[in-house]
């Protein structure tokens, strides 16, 4: 696994991320928390693509990370808000059982304030979210459905998509109002993360 990008981070933040990742390692041995084939490049693949939505939200407020699988972006977003001294209340939903004991205990070790929910996203009742972020969940129709149910209104959704996701904004919006902002991707100038407000059906 390769070292530490740069992060505009203190060192014992760094030192969070750099835990974060081998424990990452360690259980990805065990149960496919990411691709084995992208763990050399955890940093630049995961941890930076998550970094940059804690850099695209507003002020503290409670974060629902939907489908954490391996804590991108949740587990990330914990670190640097607790490093940041201005911590937002993170809820991360997955519905696979192992992979949330891994979000379990990555809280635990890290020392992290999050909260864990094991169930479908569907089920769980309304969040009321201030922020809202989902990576490599589905595509943005879904998304915006799962927004609808669980951020409040005013809040914010942070949504990373690939390079396809003009098409899939332009789909969206036969079916959904609302207010898109997208932003070129620090990892992938093809890609953006769509900033999204004021979802609404058509």
């Amino acid at each position: 696994m390769s070292g530490a990008a740069p992060l505009d981070v203190s060192r014992e933040t760094s030192d969070k991320l750099t835990a974060f990742a081998a424990l990452l390692e360690k259980w990805n041995a065990k149960i496919n928390l990411i691709s084995r084939s992208s763990v050399a490049e955890v940093w630049d693949r995961h941890i930076l693509d998550s970094a940059q939505l804690f850099a695209l939200a507003p002020g503290p407020g409670h974060w629902v990370d939907l489908g954490s699988g391996g804590g991108f972006p949740g587990i990330v977003v914990a670190i640097l808000s607790q490093g940041a001294g201005t911590p937002h209340s993170m809820t991360m939903v997955e519905s696979d059982q192992r992979k949330a004991a891994f979000l379990r205990t990555a809280v635990r070790e890290l020392g992290l304030t999050a909260k864990v929910i094991s169930d479908r996203i569907e089920k769980v009742p309304p969040l009321g979210a201030d922020i809202l972020s989902a990576r490599a969940l589905a595509d943005l129709g879904t998304l915006l459905t799962f927004a609808e149910r669980h951020l409040r209104p005013g809040g914010v959704a942070l949504f990373p998509k690939g390079e396809n996701w003009r098409k899939e904004h332009e789909t969206a919006q036969s079916l959904w109002s609302y207010t898109c902002e997208p932003i070129t991707s620090r990892t992938n100038s093809a890609a953006a993360v769509l900033k999204i407000k004021d979802i609404a059906r058509v």
